[in-house]
């Protein structure tokens, strides 16, 4: 199984990735080549060779034509550099400046691209389907960050001009060079957020950045080996989008190296590794994501009310709702509420738990969660317009089942006992 494997020991932005990527093998002309088929102007990307700590790799250069010359070194990298030390900008903000993001002060008064014109000019590029689709998933994971970072609707978060066009290249870039490579899957370790304080719309926050913040849920992260901001939002993107599963050890034979190397230098070596493997034995046949696990203790909700309540949670974007018995302090019987959520949902959830019920706290603990890969289908044959979802191990069909309500409707339409009509249906699932 071939794997791209991401080392993010120093963090990743848009333009290591690029540089990593292309280093790895990605042909830059083909690259340029791609990006020509969104149709945009004002551009040039060129690869540089560079070194940190004793090892070269490709430092991406996006040249937006722009004078920086009256700005000083310092706040250069502030102003306009994704990041302490990687090199390009954060770049949405609804109108009142950016939001854990640093302010682009000499295109304040320029036009602004919303998200839906950024999705509209990348649906009709005409670049490959499966960078597209990618891309696509990258900008819309950054522009719902944006939104929630701000409480605005995602249609209306706007992307700065120059910002915007420097995102664009990086993210229709990323998704050019994984589709370029089609590995087998994506994997990467624990991924480094940086230190220190980011300059920003509302004065001076803490790395990471807000949108960072959000787009890393469900990630290893680590802080600390750097005094600088070092996963920005556009590279903790394209890690939420496209990374499969998330390692700390493996076994594989080592193909193809590249590194991205990053804007400044540094104490510690500022590049993003990146690198093709075989993986050695046997890959597991499941795959691996981290949850919350949410648990409230109630004793004063009548049976109706906990069925309300867990319709309730279903709607909110909860994946799993149990109830259990319990004793609670007084002797007095309860009922645990417990809910499986990922990151995305996880306010809907909450707010729904403290509405919906009448807990007034609950617990929230991280867990793992093994699963199968699973896909829904809609099959017609005797019974009609049946939803058949099916398990698969190593790629192949393993276990199939048809939905429940279909399998209560075909025992009401038969006239039949429900483990008749289940035994049928399991029968034609196969």
């Amino acid at each position: 199984m071939k794997t791209l494997h991401f080392d993010c020991f120093a963090g990743i932005s848009g333009d290591m990735t690029l540089g990593a990527l292309v280093d790895l093998g990605v042909d830059p002309e083909y690259l340029k080549t791609e990006l020509a088929k969104l149709n945009l102007d004002g551009w040039k990307l060129d690869f540089v060779k560079d070194r940190r700590g004793g090892i070269t790799g490709l430092h991406a250069v996006v040249d937006l034509g722009g004078d920086t010359s009256h700005i000083a070194d310092d706040e250069e990298h502030h102003h306009h550099h994704h990041g302490e030390g990687h090199g390009h900008h954060h770049h949405a903000h609804d109108g009142h400046g950016t939001h854990g993001a640093p302010i682009d002060h000499d295109h304040t008064s320029h036009v602004h691209r919303k998200w839906k014109d950024i999705r509209l000019l990348i649906t009709q590029s005409g670049i490959a389907e499966g960078a597209k689709i990618r891309a696509l998933d990258i900008f819309t994971r950054i522009a719902e960050a944006e939104a929630k970072v701000h409480d605005t609707p995602v249609e209306d978060v706007a992307f700065h001009e120059v910002g915007a066009l420097d995102s664009i290249i990086d993210i229709a870039g990323a998704a050019i060079c994984l589709d370029f490579l089609k590995p087998d899957r994506i994997t990467c370790g624990e991924v480094e957020l940086g230190g220190g304080v980011v300059r920003c719309a509302h004065g001076v926050l803490p790395v990471p950045a807000p949108a960072t913040q959000i787009l890393i849920r469900g990630m290893p992260v680590t802080t600390g080996g750097f005094d600088k901001e070092m996963t920005t939002p556009t590279g903790a993107a394209i890690l939420a989008a496209s990374v499969d599963e998330f390692v700390t050890t493996a076994r594989f034979r080592e193909a193809r190296t590249g590194y991205g190397i990053g804007t400044r230098s540094m104490e510690r070596p500022n590049f993003l590794r990146v690198s093709l493997r075989e993986e050695v034995g046997e890959a597991a046949p499941w795959k691996t994501e981290t949850l919350t696990l949410v648990e409230a203790a109630i004793d004063d909700m009548t049976g109706e009310a906990f069925g309300f309540l867990m319709e309730s949670l279903f709607e909110a974007g909860a994946l799993d709702v149990t109830l259990s018995p319990c004793v609670m302090k007084k002797s007095r019987p309860g009922t645990i509420v417990s809910i499986l959520a990922n990151a995305e949902r996880l306010d809907s959830v909450r707010r729904t738990l403290f509405h919906r019920s009448s807990t007034i706290g609950f617990r929230e603990i991280d867990v793992r969660r093994q699963y199968l890969e699973r896909r829904e289908e809609i099959r017609s044959g005797e019974f009609g317009a049946t939803r058949i979802k099916t398990a698969f191990w190593d790629g192949e069909p393993f276990r199939a089942k048809m939905e429940a309500d279909d399998r209560a409707r075909i025992a009401r339409e038969r006239n039949c006992a429900l483990d008749k009509a289940c035994q049928d249906c399991h029968d034609a699932a196969y």
